[in-house]
C-alpha cells in the first residue's frame, strides 16, 4: 500500500522533484508563452507568424517524444534529463533574446525538442527509480503538474507582460531549468535502461507521423477546401504510419501495439481521447469574454477550472489500488468529462446571469475531474503491460507521445468545430462542447474494450500471459 509520505520521503523526494519538475516546466512554458505572445509581437513584430509559435513547438515536441526510449538506452536516465533540460534552457534563452519572430521560432523549436523529451522521460524513468507500488501516485503527481502549469503560467506571464518585460519571463524559466539540472545530477542514476545498444531511429515512422500532425496543425490555420484537403492528407499519413509500423523492424511504438492480444493499443487510444478533449480549454477564455462579458483574468480562470479539476481528481484517485476501483475510474472519467461538457454547452446563452456564469466554472471543474481520475490510471496501466525492460521503456515513452499527438490533433479539431458553429459565438461554443462531449463518451467504449482484452489475457492458456505480462 503506497502513501504520499513514502513517495515524497527522503529516499524518493529528489528524483520525484526532477520528474514532476520536468512536466511542470513543459506545462508552465505552454501557458506562459501564450500569455506573453501579444506583448512579444508588439515589440518584435511577426503578427503573420503568431500561430506558428505554438505549431512549431508542438510538432517538434511530438518528434522528440518518439525518441525517448532510444535516448534513455543511449544516454541513461541522468544524462537524458540533463540534455533535455539543457536543450529546453537553450531554446528559452533564444526565445527570450529574439530580435525577430523568425528567431523566436528557432528558440521555440529548441524548446519543443527539450520539452518533448521531458514529458516522456518521467513516465519511462519512473520504472527505474521507484518501486512498482509507488508508480500510481507518482504518475498522478506528474499528471497534476498540467493543472499547476495552467495556473502558474498565465499568472507569471501576465505579471511580466504587465510590467512590459516579457523577456524576463523566459529568463525565469531558464533559471528553473538550470536548477533542475543541478537536482538531476545528484538525484538520478547513470545507468541505461538496458545493456543493449539503442535501437535504430525509425525515420520513416517519424516522417509519416510528423507529416500527419503538421497537416492537422496547419489545417486549423486555413479555411474552406484547404482545411478539408489537409485533414484528408493527415488521415492518409496517419494510416500510412500504422501500415508502416506493422511491418517495420524499427518502430516508434512496441510491436504489441499492432499485433497480438495486448491491451496496449486501447490504452494509447484512451489517452488520445482524453488528451484531445482536454484541448477544449483553448477556447474557454474566448467564450467567457465574448459570451459572458468577463475580463481577461476571470475568463482565463474558465480554462483553469478544467485543469484544477484535473489536478484534484488526479491526486484524489491516486490511492485507488484495487483492480475493480481502477476500472471504475477509467469508465467514470470519460462519463464525467462528457457530461460536464454537455452541461457547459447547454449553459451557453446570450446575456447569461451571474448564476449561469458560476455554473460554467462548476461544470468545467467536474469535466476536469473526469480527465484527472482516468488519465493517471491509464498511464499506470501502460507501465504495467509488460515486464520486459526494453519493451517497457518503449511503451512508457509511447504514453507521452500519444498525449502530445492528441494535443496537436485536438487543438486543430477544436478550431474546426468552432468555425463550423460560427459565425455566432454561442453556436461555436455549443458545437465545440457537444462535439467534444461525443468524443469523450467514446472513451467509455475504449475502456470496455480494453477490459475485455485484459480479461482474455488472464486466461491460463494466454501466450502473452505466459510471456510475463503484468496485470494493469
Amino acid at each position: 500500500m503506497s502513501t504520499w509520505r513514502e513517495l515524497l520521503g527522503r529516499d524518493n523526494r529528489a528524483p520525484m522533484v526532477v520528474m514532476a519538475g520536468g512536466v511542470a516546466l513543459f506545462a508552465i512554458n505552454v501557458y506562459l508563452t501564450t500569455s506573453l505572445l501579444p506583448s512579444a509581437v508588439a515589440d518584435i513584430g511577426g503578427q503573420d507568424l503568431y500561430a506558428w509559435t505554438m505549431t512549431v513547438f508542438l510538432v517538434v515536441s511530438v518528434i522528440s517524444s518518439m525518441l525517448v526510449s532510444r535516448w534513455l538506452a543511449g544516454f541513461g536516465a541522468r544524462r537524458s534529463y540533463v540534455w533535455a533540460f539543457a536543450l529546453f534552457a537553450a531554446g528559452t534563452v533564444v526565445a527570450g533574446a529574439s530580435p525577430t519572430m523568425t528567431v523566436m521560432l528557432v528558440g521555440r523549436a529548441l524548446q519543443g525538442f527539450g520539452a518533448g523529451l521531458l514529458g516522456g522521460l518521467g513516465f519511462a524513468v519512473v520504472r527505474l527509480v521507484l518501486a512498482p507500488h509507488l508508480w500510481q501516485r507518482s504518475i498522478a503527481l506528474m499528471s497534476a503538474m498540467w493543472g499547476v502549469g495552467n495556473f502558474v503560467g498565465p499568472v507569471v506571464g501576465g505579471f511580466f507582460a504587465q510590467i512590459h518585460f516579457w523577456r524576463g519571463a523566459f529568463g525565469l524559466l531558464t533559471l528553473l531549468a538550470l536548477a533542475l539540472i543541478a537536482m538531476t545530477l545528484r538525484a538520478l542514476p547513470v545507468r541505461r535502461t538496458s545493456g543493449e545498444p539503442a535501437a535504430a531511429v525509425p525515420w520513416m515512422s517519424l516522417a509519416l507521423l510528423t507529416t500527419a500532425v503538421g497537416a492537422i496543425s496547419v489545417a486549423s490555420l486555413v479555411h474552406g477546401i484547404a482545411t478539408w484537403t489537409l485533414l484528408a492528407f493527415a488521415v492518409l499519413a496517419g494510416l500510412g504510419f500504422v501500415g508502416w509500423e506493422r511491418r517495420a523492424s524499427s518502430r516508434v511504438l512496441p510491436e504489441t501495439t499492432y499485433r497480438g492480444r495486448s491491451p496496449l493499443r486501447w490504452i494509447y487510444l484512451a489517452i488520445l481521447v482524453l488528451a484531445a478533449v482536454s484541448t477544449v480549454e483553448t477556447f474557454l477564455p474566448l467564450f467567457g469574454q465574448r459570451i459572458g462579458g468577463l475580463g481577461p483574468l476571470a475568463a482565463g480562470f474558465l480554462g483553469a477550472a478544467l485543469s484544477w479539476g484535473w489536478t484534484v481528481a488526479s491526486i484524489s484517485a491516486s490511492g485507488i489500488e484495487s483492480e475493480r476501483g481502477r476500472r471504475a475510474v477509467r469508465i467514470c472519467g470519460p462519463l464525467l468529462l462528457g457530461s460536464g461538457l454537455i452541461l457547459y454547452g447547454l449553459l451557453q446563452m446570450r446575456d447569461p446571469s451571474p448564476g449561469v456564469i458560476v455554473a460554467w466554472y462548476a461544470v468545467l471543474f467536474v469535466g476536469g475531474c473526469g480527465i484527472g481520475m482516468a488519465m493517471a490510471h491509464w498511464f499506470t496501466a501502460g507501465l504495467r503491460v509488460t515486464d520486459d525492460e526494453a519493451e517497457a521503456a518503449q511503451a512508457s515513452a509511447g504514453l507521452n507521445t500519444s498525449q502530445l499527438i492528441a494535443n496537436a490533433c485536438g487543438s486543430a479539431l477544436a478550431g474546426l468545430l468552432v468555425a463550423l458553429g460560427g459565425p455566432d459565438i454561442v453556436g461555436s461554443a455549443r458545437v465545440l462542447s457537444f462535439g467534444f462531449a461525443a468524443l469523450a463518451f467514446c472513451g467509455i467504449a475504449v475502456a470496455l474494450r480494453e477490459f475485455a482484452v485484459d480479461r482474455r489475457m488472464r486466461e491460463p492458456d494466454s501466450p502473452t500471459r505466459r510471456g510475463g505480462r503484468r496485470s494493469g
